[in-house]
């Protein structure tokens, strides 16, 4: 598989969005889901301390020895971008349209999952980036997504917010690239590696359209 944040993402399925009460505890988070079969983490700059936290999680790998691929959500000034890039950060996540992140993307050639919730805010994220997190996702539901899919079929798309571990496969089956998952995660280590053996390797039509991930998009102004 490649090492690439989005072709990551369409097969891990699950993204899992930290927010802990300060660095260490996001530090442990991020290692159990790691030794569980995760991959690609995102910390968030709501936690205090999150700087360091990235600056240490990069570091570490998957139960597989590969390389973690640690992102920053909650991204919504510059300053927070390049500090995040900065730190090590594999990848960049806003809440809702952040032309300043998008710049400093653009610029470090950094990937970018920019958040909207109107069609038009989402598709303007992808046609800059690729990507769009769809937030607050409960708020459509399932079938939002699937419209969203039938005009942006090669999008990378991640509803987030709202959503429980087992609702995911309905958001997967309307088009979901993967779903950010804020919560409702087990704490115990074998129910919480058996939840992301449970999606496995993302195939064509399962809402991970083919060659997603492939290369960093090109970016438009």
């Amino acid at each position: 598989m490649s090492g690439h944040p989005y072709e990551v993402l369409a097969a891990q399925r699950l993204l899992p969005v930290l927010r802990n009460a300060d660095a260490d505890e996001a530090v442990r988070a991020a290692t159990t889901l790691l030794a569980a079969g995760c991959r690609a983490v995102e910390l968030t700059t709501s936690t205090p301390g999150w700087v360091g936290a990235v600056a240490r999680t990069v570091e570490l790998a998957d139960a597989h020895g590969r390389p973690a691929l640690i992102g920053v959500g909650t991204v919504t000034t510059a300053a927070q971008a390049r500090a995040a890039l900065d730190a090590g950060a594999a990848f960049l996540v806003s809440p809702y349209p952040a032309p300043e992140v998008r710049e400093v993307a653009a610029r470090r050639e950094a990937v970018f999952v920019e958040g909207g919730f109107t069609p038009a805010e989402i598709a303007s994220a992808v046609r800059a980036c690729g990507a769009a997190k769809v937030f607050p996702a409960h708020v459509g539901g399932p079938g939002f997504v699937r419209s969203l899919r039938a005009v942006l079929p090669d999008a990378v798309l991640i509803p987030t917010g709202g959503i429980g571990p087992d609702e995911v496969p309905d958001w997967i089956a309307a088009g979901a690239t993967a779903v950010g998952i804020g919560s409702g995660l087990p704490s115990d280590p074998d129910a919480l590696a058996a939840v992301f053996a449970r999606f496995g390797p993302a195939r064509p039509g399962r809402g991970a359209p083919a060659g997603h991930g492939a290369a960093a998009p090109e970016r438009r102004p």
